[in-house]
């Protein structure tokens, strides 16, 4: 009996904190952001690494947009340098070894989509901003398919080494997706 109740109240606690980290009001976060990232589908990882735009973003799509690019190529540049050091390393062998080769290669081709979109979203135009937008939008999706292929190389193994490079992968494409949301939102806002 007593082991039930001590369960059950462990199982509060964690279910109280679980909605307290996760909670989003706007004592800890601005309308703006909250609003902003309303389009993603990793809404948690949107705000935490957009609130600091609010003051600058405010309600514009096109700003929103730059910065989600912008903390993406962050991250992207972070998860690739990690991906050179592990393969100058010779951690991984084998099969592994050649996965992470190509993951290198495709996480680079990755980072330059990323950064020929944000290049484009600094240069938005009136008179051709519906082409700009379906070229960022394919440079974005480009950046993510990459990103996926680098997993795919490793499909079925594990090991730490193999496991920390796909969470770093994964979170990278969060984020690329978040950023895709966000281009979308302007997109559909129009110039």
């Amino acid at each position: 009996m007593a082991y039930a109740q001590a369960l059950l109240a462990t199982f509060v606690l964690l279910s109280w904190l679980a909605r307290q980290s996760c909670s989003w009001t706007s004592e800890s976060y601005d309308n703006y952001v909250i609003e902003a990232c309303s389009v993603t589908r990793y809404q948690d990882l949107c705000i935490d690494s957009l609130a600091s735009y609010s003051n600058t973003a405010k309600k514009d799509p096109s700003k929103w947009a730059r910065a989600g690019v912008s903390v993406t190529i962050g991250e992207a540049k972070n998860t690739t340098r990690y991906l050179v050091g592990l393969k100058k390393k010779n951690h991984l062998k084998g099969r592994n070894r050649l996965a992470l080769s190509d993951c290198v290669d495709v996480m680079q081709d990755s980072l330059d989509n990323l950064h020929q979109s944000l290049g484009v979203l600094r240069t938005l135009s009136d008179e051709v901003f519906e082409t700009q937008m379906e070229d960022i939008t394919t440079w974005i999706s480009s950046a993510l398919t990459d990103e996926d292929t680098c997993l795919d190389g490793f499909g079925g193994q594990n090991g730490k080494h193999v496991k920390l490079l796909a969470r770093k992968v994964t979170r990278v494409s969060y984020f690329t997706s978040n950023a895709l949301a966000l281009v979308t939102k302007l997109a559909s806002a129009g110039p």
